[in-house]
């Protein structure tokens, strides 16, 4: 029978309470969609709001996450892995537990989460690429959500790189079916997977220019290469003023 473990706080509604202030303040957005330069269709231009992520957890972390902190950190130790120099933080929010992980080390960690008896997370379900501008030196995240059928359990690792050397080890060796996953994610994002068997563009054009889910790529007014047709920008196709 799977565990199950959360730790969100709730209203009297039952609705999730909303995130601390607290955390790291990578910038701030301005309106609806941080769109510069009158991209911004929705109407809510005037909107600020801070870009923050989630500061590190302090122990006791609750229930099973401090099991697996304690028996990942253990089993570094006895392959001769100081603790502190692979996991650069230990995050946990919204009931979820992250751990941020140094990308030379991520390959280690992963196979000793993935082989140690009382981890044994088997499956990695999933990458995702995210691109913080504002997170000046670590600029590109790389996520990975990691289940244990054995135990019932879920936890999510992530490794940032910067926009200048965009390069993350590849998980393939250790979850084969990354390999899909981790050529979307270059495809979308430009993360380069160092060892990936055969890392090629797997949704876009092989010979497109740039990366579409960067932060910094052009919302509109890109020429695509289907038919010769071309995409207006977002203040060319509608004005709500």
């Amino acid at each position: 029978m799977s565990e199950s473990h959360n730790h969100e706080e709730r209203d009297g509604n039952g609705v999730p309470a909303p995130r601390d202030e607290g955390g790291e303040v990578i910038g701030v957005r301005r309106g609806m969609f941080g769109a510069n330069n009158g991209g911004d269709t929705s109407g809510y231009g005037g909107l600020v709001r801070t870009v923050a992520l989630p500061g590190a957890a302090s122990r006791p972390y609750g229930g099973w996450f401090d099991e697996v902190a304690d028996e990942l950190e253990g089993a570094l130790e006895e392959q001769d892995l100081l603790p502190a120099n692979a996991i650069e933080k230990a995050v946990v929010d919204r009931g979820e537990l992250t751990f941020h992980i140094a990308r030379e080390h991520l390959v280690p960690v992963a196979r000793t989460l993935r082989d140690d008896p009382a981890l044994r997370f088997e499956l990695c379900t999933g990458v995702s690429g995210v691109h913080y501008p504002g997170d000046k030196g670590r600029e590109l995240h790389v996520v990975y959500h990691l289940r244990s059928i054995t135990h019932g359990r879920l936890i999510r690792l992530e490794v940032s790189a910067p926009d200048s050397d965009p390069h993350v080890p590849s998980l393939v060796p250790v979850y084969p079916t990354n390999d899909w996953h981790e050529r979307e994610t270059y495809d979308f994002f430009g993360l380069v997977f160092d060892g990936h068997p055969a890392l090629t563009r797997i949704m876009m054009p092989d010979d497109w220019q740039g990366f579409p889910q960067r932060k910094d790529y052009p919302l509109g007014g890109i020429a695509v290469e289907y038919k010769g047709a071309q995409i207006p920008a977002p203040d060319q196709r509608r004005s709500y003023s």
